[in-house]
């Protein structure tokens, strides 16, 4: 039997909906496999990632996960480390090892390096249960963020802002020249020197939000740039 895709990419699809034919194709996050057939167990958009097939669903709150990069504001500092925001119920735990490449002593003023209201991009590098996350920011692109605007959106938009292999949101950065990184918990943090391209890059990511069950939405965001520069 020769394998095919039965939808199109990021578009609307239902539970019970065929997505693809065959046995090349593998079932991720939303869908199930029935027979030779992938099939869709929720609402939302369609993706193909490589060979897995995975619905994106078009509403819900995060849900923390190892490998995922999120930012989180500082809200404690502790003897040990610092806790963060992530947007989840509990705090996430970034210890002293895991701050910087650089050693931090025991008795180091710590708000020196991160301070109560900053925020940091990290990875989950662990999650025991419920309630304990840890967090590290020692690797590429991790980093305190300094001075920009920082905005919250739907987490489960967030793969619909980055766009495929990063297309959409680097048609935001050309178009606005703001410096934009965006956490998979659906924190984002927007910096330019001009801050009616920073409002500029929120109002996009908020068309964005509203438009994302639509198709060529690259496209529409792109002119929609260009025509309110």
């Amino acid at each position: 039997m020769t394998s095919k895709l039965l939808f199109k990419e990021m578009g609307l699809v239902i539970p019970g909906q065929e997505l693809a034919a065959g046995m090349d194709y593998l079932p991720g996050v939303g869908t199930l496999r029935s027979g030779d057939n992938i099939v869709s167990t929720s609402v939302g958009l369609g993706d193909v990632n490589g060979k897995v097939i995975r619905v994106i669903p078009l509403k819900g709150k995060y849900i923390p996960k190892v490998g995922d990069t999120v930012i989180g504001k500082v809200s404690d500092i502790l003897i040990s480390g610092w806790r963060l925001n992530i947007g989840w119920a509990f705090l996430a735990g970034l210890r002293l090892a895991e701050a910087s490449r650089d050693y931090i002593p025991n008795d180091a003023d710590l708000s020196r390096y991160f301070n109560v209201g900053e925020y940091v991009v990290c990875k989950i590098t662990k999650i025991s249960g419920t309630k304990f996350i840890d967090v590290t920011a020692k690797g590429p692109g991790l980093r305190k963020l300094g001075k920009g605007r920082v905005i919250s959106c739907q987490s489960t938009k967030v793969p619909r802002i980055i766009g495929k292999q990063g297309s959409m949101i680097s048609t935001i950065k050309e178009a606005t020249g703001c410096n934009i990184t965006v956490g998979q918990n659906g924190i984002v943090w927007i910096s330019g020197e001009d801050s009616k391209m920073e409002f500029l890059v929120e109002k996009a990511i908020r068309k964005i939000e509203n438009e994302s069950h639509k198709s060529g939405l690259t496209e529409t965001i792109g002119q929609f740039l260009e025509e309110n520069k």
